[in-house]
């Protein structure tokens, strides 16, 4: 699958330690691989269309959509920074 990441994932994943982004980058490879990976823990957000969350860690979460063959990344940060952006 293509993943092409929407402006604000891009500003988000800029502030991230390095350490994280590390991490992110793993995962959305994995991602890009098999939505499906185990250790994304893909889960559908709640009264939405289309967004999904996906794990980086313990403490950080990434939002995204998928249409067609592509994901679009939206939103990467904390748990709870996440959850916040998820409905924008």
């Amino acid at each position: 699958m293509k993943v092409r990441a929407f402006k604000r994932f891009q500003e988000l994943y800029q502030k991230l330690p390095l350490e994280i982004q590390k991490k992110v980058d793993k995962q959305i490879r994995l991602l890009a691989g098999n939505p499906r990976h185990p250790s994304l823990q893909v889960k559908k957000r709640k009264g939405t269309k289309n967004i999904w969350y996906g794990r980086i860690d313990r403490n950080y979460r990434f939002t995204f959509e998928i249409e067609g063959d592509t994901i679009f990344l939206r939103a990467v940060g904390s748990h709870r920074e996440v959850n916040m952006d998820a409905g924008r």
